[in-house]
């Protein structure tokens, strides 16, 4: 008996456009699922129908990419939402499939870029004003033949114009820029202009602690410093200037350094 039914509905072919012969037939399907002897009847002839549409899905999911999404999450996203739509349409007591369907779909999607689409998440209400700034700085400038001004958007949303400059802000968390990625017009990557570790910078305080540190010496191990590292005095000439031996120099350059050091932890 079930054979019968698929020989009754295999030749109708659901178009994607709304109201036109395939939407009647998604409708007549729809209606014959709800009139199923089972259970098991009705989920059959429902899964029938999500196949069928499932091109409406990624025809909408599409209209999507190159947005910081990847495809295929969008279609899944979209045929999910053409699952809900399927079950949760009723025949005759709403408008035709597709013009349930597809406001379902789009919903879905805007959603899963409001909520997975941020790489900073700003505020709900940014979040929801985004695409009106977008749509109407979009029509504004068709008609103006420039971009529009903060005000001129704020006016046509009827919406401060501080929370469209701060919606214009926030959008540059909404997609990340991969450090390996190719510049615009340029060979090097984002990653060629950031700065690497550079061993020098954990220097920079000692170096600016040191001439207070060497001034708390005294005179003799002053000039050993200055003979040894600013003259660049071997230890043996330096033991010669100051008469004494070569180890001798050697020890104070190690006790000078164990000094030095006592003082920068003691801050």
């Amino acid at each position: 008996m079930r054979s019968q039914h698929r020989g009754r509905t295999a030749d109708r072919s659901p178009a994607p456009g709304a109201g036109g012969p395939g939407d009647v037939a998604v409708e007549e399907r729809l209606a014959e699922a709800q009139r199923a002897a089972s259970a098991e009847e009705r989920e059959e002839i429902l899964a029938e129908v999500i196949v069928e549409q499932l091109p409406l899905a990624r025809s909408i999911a599409t209209r999507y990419r190159g947005r910081g999404q990847p495809l295929e999450d969008l279609v899944q996203v979209a045929s999910l939402a053409l699952v809900l739509a399927v079950k949760r349409y009723r025949p005759g007591r709403a408008p035709s499939f597709n013009a349930y369907a597809v406001p379902t779909i789009t919903g879905e999607l805007r959603r899963h870029f409001r909520d997975h689409g941020w790489t900073v998440r700003p505020p709900r209400r940014l979040q929801e004003l985004r695409p009106r700034v977008v749509a109407a700085s979009a029509e504004l400038e068709q008609t103006l033949h420039r971009a529009p001004t903060v005000a001129e958007v704020a006016e046509r949303l009827d919406v401060p114009p501080e929370d469209v400059l701060e919606t214009r802000l926030a959008s540059s968390s909404y997609r990340h820029l991969s450090l390996d990625g190719a510049r615009t017009g340029q060979e090097h990557s984002v990653a060629d202009l950031v700065g690497g570790p550079d061993d020098r910078l954990e220097q920079v305080l000692q170096r600016a602690a040191l001439p207070r540190l060497v001034a708390t010496l005294s005179e003799r191990d002053r000039t050993v410093l200055d003979l040894r590292f600013l003259h660049d005095y071997t230890q043996q000439q330096v033991a010669d200037e100051i008469g004494v031996t070569q180890m001798q120099v050697s020890r104070i350059l190690r006790r000078i350094e164990h000094d030095l050091q006592a003082l920068a932890r003691d801050g």
